[in-house]
């Protein structure tokens, strides 16, 4: 199979440089001719969108799909709300593939909060909140969100990449260093670039290739961040805080943790990395976090100490000249937060059958790779091909769950990437299971 997609990769490429090849000639020929000067200089893989290397890719990539008779597997329309189960094509599925770990998006009383908001302050704030978009809402949930990290402040941003983006990009610059996580999301990535500081990657989850990095480079630049995740949403699994907190004290750097997927799930009761590990939330210098997984919102944060929240409240250019975020946003939010710790039942419910998820697949054999079964458990299946293959004949048993392949992952890491939450069943996963184990080979 290996040998067949490779074969064919290379058709696809030799089929796309016959393609472009008239196109080529046409332009060599005018040059020749003494015509069309600005053709010359600029070649027409410069000005067309179907020329960009990005699309050329996503083509290349849909012919192969419908050579070996795969269906796209991205995109699907959910017609109602996603929880443990949705509906896709007017069909109920068992559903693995959202963030709604607490179940709180769609819960009635998280609705009212949204409707009533829109009822108060209309659909937008209409301005920067440093111009005049402030509302009593942003307030209320920036205090909530510092009471439960247990911190001076908290800022809210209208988007979670953006937050990563606005704050690794304001905060430092070119005489300063990244050091991150080889499996750090995106958003930090390209906050890191907009920076221009230096960046290095250190290998997954590992404190003692981070000590090498820090050792050997920490005394030739200002400023060091150190930026980890709470939960890796590839693999499931999470960083031994505790270690990492000792080096960033000891070479005098600082510490941020985005805590998207892990603020909700992590903790006795859903208060992320700082529960899980008791330990005080002073000794990381940024949390991050977004309201789109456990807080049934969108939208990201970041808390942490009054200087630093100060700071990119009036100058971190992602909310500074951004609009606000919108009442009927913040307020779902804030009422998640609330319930979250009133109804504490919901994360021992997550825990529980993330837990009943890991234990079963893993006897059936499956390879769950580093997954601590804390609501994201992947099966690996080896080849982004099987993945998106089990992905669609899962689908067609009314059950959605998202293959992840190639560049996302390693092509030998393909995988499926299961979602929990609270509102899932052990007859939903055993059901799933018993699909899955009838699909393998």
């Amino acid at each position: 199979m290996t040998a067949k997609r490779s074969e064919l990769k290379q058709q696809l490429l030799e089929q796309a440089r016959k393609r472009t090849a008239p196109r080529a000639a046409s332009a060599t020929a005018a040059s020749s001719t003494g015509q069309g000067a600005e053709q010359r200089t600029v070649p027409e893989r410069f000005t067309r969108f179907d020329a960009q290397p990005g699309y050329q890719q996503i083509a290349m990539m849909r012919q192969a799909a419908d050579q070996l008779g795969l269906v796209d597997p991205f995109f699907k329309v959910h017609e109602g709300t996603a929880g443990a189960t949705s509906v896709i094509d007017g069909q109920t599925c068992i559903n693995f593939a959202s963030y709604n770990y607490l179940g709180f998006s769609g819960d009635p009383r998280i609705n009212q909060a949204a409707c009533d908001a829109v009822a108060r302050y209309g659909t937008s704030v209409s301005a920067s909140r440093v111009v005049s978009g402030e509302r009593p809402i942003h307030q209320e949930l920036e205090q909530a969100l510092a009471t439960a990290y247990d911190v001076e402040d908290a800022v809210v941003f209208v988007s979670g990449h953006a937050t990563n983006v606005s704050t690794l990009g304001y905060l430092l610059g070119p005489k300063d260093l990244v050091l991150h996580d080889e499996y750090i999301h995106n958003s930090s990535l390209v906050g890191a670039q907009l920076s221009g500081a230096k960046r290095m990657s250190f290998s997954h989850n590992d404190p003692d290739a981070l000590e090498a990095l820090l050792a050997r480079h920490r005394h030739q630049f200002e400023r060091v961040l150190v930026v980890i995740e709470g939960l890796y949403s590839m693999d499931g699994d999470i960083p031994e805080l505790p270690r990492f907190i000792e080096l960033k004290q000891r070479f005098q750097s600082w510490l941020m943790v985005d805590e998207a997927h892990s603020f909700g799930v992590m903790g006795e009761t859903g208060l992320g990395l700082r529960e899980h590990f008791d330990i005080d939330p002073r000794d990381v210098d940024i949390w991050m976090g977004t309201m789109s997984k456990a807080m049934a919102g969108c939208g990201g944060y970041i808390a942490g100490s009054k200087p630093l929240v100060e700071t990119l409240r009036y100058l971190a250019p992602g909310f500074l000249y951004s609009v606000g975020m919108p009442a009927q946003v913040a307020a779902p939010s804030l009422a998640a937060l609330q319930l979250m710790q009133q109804e504490p039942e919901r994360v021992q419910r997550l825990h529980a059958i993330s837990r009943y998820f890991l234990e079963q697949a893993t006897a059936q054999g499956l390879d769950t790779g580093k997954s601590i079964g804390a609501a994201v458990v992947p099966v690996i299946v080896g080849s982004s091909a099987s993945a998106a293959r089990l992905s669609n004949a899962l689908l067609e048993q009314q059950i959605n769950v998202q293959p992840i392949l190639y560049p996302a992952v390693p092509e030998k890491s393909a995988r499926l990437r299961f979602f929990l939450s609270c509102e899932h069943t052990k007859t939903h996963i055993d059901q799933t299971l018993h699909a899955l184990a009838r699909l393998l080979p």
